[in-house]
């Protein structure tokens, strides 16, 4: 009765509530008259009638069960469906990572791995009784539509009071001992203690066919261009040596504005045969940017691979022409002329870009042709208009993913990282961003001939806003220079 009573609230003295309720003013009075002397009496007395937590509103069985040690609440999951959903209330985990584990409750929200040019996408959350660090991988090339995979990297229990349990997901032998330390507020790093757990019975050869499958969705028999299975095996020996020991670095999701041409946010894109990665697409004034959150050996996570002018539409020719690649070129160089022109006009040094290749698939580019239609005059309907105007690549464009939509919004002018292998010579190279809906841009690579294909990552992030806009240009900056 001592434990129902304070549940109750109405202190150890006195009865339950629901039992006094039921009592008359006489057997009322006669009860509060008793001593309560003898606890057992009182356990006795209370038979039947006893108070039940599952009668008590969830807001306080919520500030109850956030104040049990965590060995209990396991046991506390399995006694109902009501107790195991009020378990998985954010209000209680939030309060254990702020009382429980303090020292880990800056972890949570979204993090890039130092994984040398690939980088990544850790998620932080509280799950259940834990808080698990997710990888977040693309989909396989070069289903761009795809939702994202992820998979789990470490652990920490929510049920020790004074210390925390933190475990290693990585490998295929289960949770086993591993580390955290927390080196600043926005950075901190993960150890494996125990890395023969990461090995295979069969050596590197099973570790490299499974990761294969994980990280592709095939074998290398299925893989013919001989460059791309080069790619693939330098990135299995350049990621496997880490063993899971990385550092992470915070990122924030770019903020939004009423104006901006699209929600901001991350996309999954297709780069060639490097595969799918994953780009940050983000709005500063009139230029709108995409920075890489993976990255490869030639453009490494934390570059910004594509920067767009929302100042300068382009209008494409009808479709007959838009396939004639020299067509095409001939509007976005005049567009670049452009640029180029009012740059020097206010004293500005233009970046250095390159020409495209001095032959398309159809003879010289007609550089000199003076038709009209340069895109940074002619007329567009507005991203919001709902209108579009039908989409072709031109021949000889190369696409990883031909599903691309044949119907677009807007074009504008943009440039694009290119660069050697190691990141030598970069150079911005001209280019057009194409606008198919909210979910889903392209950009076509005018130097390479290629089309990149941008899938938005239908995913919702917690504790991932920048505290402010000023937070969040540093936080580019600082990814960036990590690899320039």
């Amino acid at each position: 009765m001592a434990v129902c009573a304070r549940l109750c609230g109405v202190g150890p003295a006195r009865g339950c509530r629901r039992r006094q309720q039921r009592r008359g003013p006489a057997e009322t009075a006669a009860a509060d008259s008793e001593a309560d002397t003898d606890p057992e009496e009182e356990r006795i007395e209370a038979g039947p009638a006893r108070c039940s937590l599952l009668e008590l509103p969830p807001e306080l069985l919520v500030e109850i069960f956030a104040s049990l040690p965590g060995t209990d609440l396991p046991s506390l999951a399995q006694v109902c469906s009501r107790f195991r959903r009020i378990l998985h209330t954010d209000t209680i985990w939030r309060r254990r990572c702020r009382e429980v584990l303090h020292r880990y409750r800056h972890i949570l929200g979204l993090w890039q791995p130092d994984i040398g040019p690939y980088g990544g996408l850790l998620n932080v959350v509280v799950d259940g009784l834990f808080i698990i660090g997710w990888m977040y991988l693309p989909p396989h090339d070069p289903h761009v539509g795809d939702p994202m995979r992820f998979k789990p990297l470490f652990r920490i229990h929510l049920m020790e009071r004074k210390s925390a349990t933190v475990e290693c997901m990585y490998g295929h032998k289960g949770p086993h001992n591993g580390h955290i330390q927390i080196v600043k507020r926005d950075e901190f790093s993960t150890k494996c203690n125990q890395t023969d757990h990461h090995r295979m019975s069969g050596g590197r050869q099973e570790e490299f066919r499974t990761w294969l499958r994980e990280e592709w969705g095939r074998t290398l028999e299925d893989i013919f261009h001989e460059h791309m299975q080069e790619l693939i095996l330098m990135k299995f020996i350049y990621t496997s040596q880490y063993d899971n020991c990385l550092t992470y670095r915070r990122i924030y999701l770019p903020p939004s504005h009423p104006d901006d041409l699209i929600k901001p946010g991350l996309f999954k894109g297709t780069y060639g045969s490097h595969g799918l990665e994953i780009v940050m697409l983000s709005f500063h004034g009139s230029r709108a940017r995409g920075t890489k959150i993976t990255g490869d050996p030639n453009i490494p996570a934390g570059q910004q691979t594509v920067e767009i002018d929302l100042h300068r539409r382009i209008q494409l020719p009808d479709v007959e022409n838009l396939r004639n690649f020299n067509e095409l070129s001939r509007i976005v160089l005049e567009v670049r002329e452009q640029v180029r022109q009012e740059q020097q006009e206010a004293g500005e040094d233009p970046a250095p870009l390159r020409e495209p290749s001095a032959k398309g698939p159809d003879g010289p580019h007609a550089a000199d042709s003076k038709e009209p239609g340069s895109g940074a005059e002619a007329a567009e309907p507005s991203a919001s208009s709902g209108q579009g105007q039908p989409f072709v690549l031109p021949v000889g464009v190369s696409s990883r993913n031909e599903d691309y939509p044949r119907t677009c919004r807007l074009c504008f002018y943009g440039t694009g990282l290119i660069a050697g292998h190691g990141f030598t010579s970069p150079e911005r190279t001209p280019g057009v961003f194409v606008l198919f809906d909210e979910d889903r841009f392209g950009f076509l690579w005018l130097e390479l001939k290629s089309f990149s294909l941008y899938s938005r990552v239908q995913a919702t992030f917690q504790n991932a806003d920048a505290p402010s806009p000023q937070a969040f240009d540093e936080m580019l900056r600082n990814i960036q220079s990590l690899t320039s």
